[in-house]
């Protein structure tokens, strides 16, 4: 652990983001947790390019110099990692043991993926289309060695917030965040945005990739079918203070986040007393779809020892995040309202 992250695996490089760090608006791009499934690819900016291939009229392959002269826009988004605060669920599901911290806030600059499949001349025919990265591996229970890709529905292809980002937070991409160029996603869990982006290909028939239909989906154990992993779960949690820090009696503001991918937090509360009464929070940023809102509740500690703080949010769809996530087998979208011990000298 540094003052920036929290690792969770050395090799591929997996990391969450300390939670003293996650206070800020704009996650410092050194504190913005890494999700990695295969080692990071050695490729020139100034070489690198992204073909765009499939049901397009017109095959393309665009450098990054390519691609900033179809038009740069600048967006602001939360991303969370789909397996974060997998540790809650119980029994412990497989995967890497996230704990709260895989999620970050970044200013990311790039042209929208529409532009280019603009630019490509989309067919008609297309449903989805299929983001590949340069990383490749071979999972452990997987087809081969095979590259990291997903896809997106056409519809979410399209949107003009969907970027193929170059920068983050004003600065050339770093190499644990995909460079020279990814995919950022709004609204989705952090799977969608792939990484070291190299091919793009429109397809007419579903994608079944292993990353598609074997991992990043609901598998309830309950016999039926399992369902893909896409937007965010409605989440909060709580930044200050921190899990098993000391306060003195008298008043204490405790801060957090809220987000959802569904649409912006219009409500946070806050139980101080095992969840007898739940109390408003006070957001403190407009609601954003894109962006998590910070919050704040004044708790007057009194009584010495060891307290239970817990937060819940809703969203602007009227979504409430749920006292327990919902099981799944690989633990993705845990939600649940996340305790943490506070004691009060």
């Amino acid at each position: 652990m540094n003052d920036h992250l929290v690792v969770v695996k050395a090799a591929p490089f997996n990391a969450e983001t300390a939670l003293r760090r996650l206070g800020e608006g704009i996650t410092p791009t050194p504190a913005f947790y890494v999700r990695s499934n295969f080692p990071v690819p050695a490729l020139d900016p100034q070489s690198h390019t992204v073909a765009v291939e499939g049901a397009v009229a017109r095959p393309l392959r665009l450098s990054v110099r390519d691609l900033r002269e179809l038009g740069v826009k600048t967006l602001v988004t939360t991303m969370e990692c789909a397996g974060n605060n997998r540790m809650a669920l119980a029994p412990l599901p497989t995967g890497e043991p996230w704990q709260g911290g895989a999620v970050s806030t970044a200013r990311w600059t790039g042209v929208p993926l529409g532009a280019v499949l603009e630019r490509a001349g989309l067919q008609p025919e297309a449903t989805e289309v299929v983001v590949e990265g340069a990383d490749h591996g071979r999972p452990k229970d997987g087809p081969g060695d095979i590259p990291f890709a997903r896809s997106l529905p056409v519809a979410k292809a399209m949107h003009p917030d969907t970027l193929l980002a170059l920068e983050m937070n004003g600065e050339p991409l770093p190499a644990d965040h995909g460079a020279p160029v990814r995919l950022v996603v709004p609204q989705w869990y952090g799977m969608a945005s792939v990484k070291w982006v190299a091919r793009i290909v429109a397809v007419t028939e579903p994608f079944t990739g292993y990353y598609q239909r074997q991992r990043y989906i609901y598998d309830y154990g309950d016999g039926a079918a399992p369902t893909p992993v896409t937007a965010m779960q409605v989440k909060s949690l709580i930044v200050s203070p921190l899990e098993g820090e000391e306060v003195a009696a008298g008043g204490v503001v405790v801060r957090g986040l809220a987000w959802s991918g569904a649409g912006g937090i219009v409500h946070v509360e806050v139980t101080v007393d095992g969840g007898e009464n739940w109390q408003d929070a006070r957001l403190l940023d407009a609601p954003s779809p894109y962006v998590w809102s910070s919050w704040e509740f004044h708790w007057e500690a009194g009584e010495p020892g060891r307290h239970a703080l817990r937060c819940r949010a809703t969203d602007s769809t009227g979504q409430r995040q749920p006292d327990s996530g919902k099981w799944n087998k690989y633990g993705y979208g845990s939600n649940g309202v996340r305790p943490i011990a506070v004691y009060i000298r």
